[in-house]
């Protein structure tokens, strides 16, 4: 008895271990990419170590964790680990079971558990009458499983889910109190998480837009030159200066400021989910731009065109003043941050000076020697209108 309840407590240390460790190595504790972070589920690296651990402690021979998506009605798996069936993947892309069927899920009686109470888990044999469960379990080769709901903030969130093979000892009332103490546990790992998410959201967001903040698209920049330092990948970076926010600010005050950089924001969004991969940003103030890495400098170009069309059409404003520099046109080596950064800069000074409807490409104005955004960038103090700040010394 007391060692069973050593390796119970040594598996409770592990699990809690696991989970930690998947949290402070996932991917997710990275700068936040876009595109990627619409792909990999919430938690699931987290959801695969907690099935990891659980199936360890519970001597099984599966395991998967499940969330409950409110909007679709569904469990949807967020990770299966040990003996898998053949139509289990490790992560699902979309393996979801309709809530409906799991009342123990559904009719978990959310006030009876708001108060931090644990629900109950229960148990399911193959050998029960026709029930879904049963003929899963016969389908898949299992003799029993355990499932424990995983409940976060007084609500359902989810299930573990952990079974054995039909030679192995069907799980007892034992095991289904234990899986109860390790749903709690993982609970706990994904508040803590979602903690973790949203500080690292904050960080590297900007509050306004919902756009990525300078920190991201510095951080960003700096790895997307190193793969254009080691393969050659071209880089492009469009800096757009909203015309007019002043005088917006003077006539109509500042929520109709931050209305005017809230809809160009989602603009910017829009005309940049023409590029595979690329990033929009807020620089801060009245300054956006956006990040693509791989896209050709010419759809970088179209992209920055459609920018500055839907930007002349809003309601308040006078448009913008673009800048585009990208290593696929010819404006000489780009080695750092600081250099893009400058050429487009100069590029939307260009721009600006020339109440360009459309953005100024550093490089397509002529031969290197005579282009005049890169004469522009290679000058020590460059010429600046009234109320436009020098270039950013990056």
């Amino acid at each position: 008895m007391g060692e069973d309840a050593d390796a119970r407590l040594g598996a409770v240390v592990g699990l809690s271990q696991a989970m930690a460790a998947a949290q402070t190595s996932s991917p997710a504790a990275s700068v936040p990419r876009p595109h990627e972070a619409a792909g990999p589920l919430p938690h699931r690296d987290l959801a695969h170590a907690a099935a990891l651990g659980a199936c360890e402690a519970m001597g099984g021979s599966f395991a998967a964790i499940s969330v409950w998506e409110r909007d679709r009605g569904m469990l949807r798996v967020l990770a299966n680990v040990g003996e898998r069936a053949p139509e289990e993947a490790e992560f699902p892309e979309d393996e979801s079971y309709p809530v409906h069927a799991f009342p123990e899920i559904a009719g978990l009686p959310h006030e009876e558990w708001a108060g931090g109470g644990i629900p109950p888990a229960w148990i399911g044999t193959s050998e029960g009458p026709g029930h879904r469960r049963a003929e899963a379990l016969r389908r898949r080769g299992r003799g029993s499983c355990v499932v424990a709901p995983i409940v976060l903030h007084g609500r359902p969130w989810g299930e573990l889910y952990v079974a054995r093979g039909v030679a192995g000892p069907v799980f007892d009332s034992g095991d289904a109190g234990f899986a109860t103490v390790l749903a709690a546990i993982i609970a706990a790992g994904i508040a803590q998480n979602e903690h973790l998410e949203e500080a690292r959201r904050l960080a590297f967001t900007d509050p306004l837009t919902g756009l990525a903040n300078r920190r991201a698209i510095d951080a960003r920049l700096e790895e997307a030159l190193e793969v254009h330092r080691e393969l050659g990948t071209v880089v492009s970076l469009a800096v757009c200066d909203i015309n007019g926010l002043k005088r917006v600010n003077d006539a109509h005050g500042h929520d109709a400021g931050d209305r005017l950089l809230e809809r160009f924001g989602d603009i910017l969004s829009l005309c940049g989910a023409m590029l595979s991969g690329a990033l929009a940003g807020r620089l801060g103030g009245d300054e956006f731009c956006l990040l693509a890495v791989g896209p050709t400098a010419d759809e970088v170009v179209r992209a920055a065109d459609e920018l500055c069309g839907r930007a002349a059409g809003l309601e308040l404003g006078e448009g913008v003043a673009c800048g585009v520099a990208s290593t696929g046109d010819p404006v000489g080596e780009v080695r750092s941050a600081r250099r893009l950064f400058r050429l487009a800069d100069a590029a939307q000074y260009r721009a600006k000076s020339l109440r360009s409807a459309g953005p100024v490409v550093a490089g397509r104005e002529g031969p290197p020697e005579a282009d005049p955004t890169l004469r522009l960038a290679a000058a020590e103090a460059p010429p600046r209108p009234p109320e436009r700040r020098r270039f950013r010394n990056r």
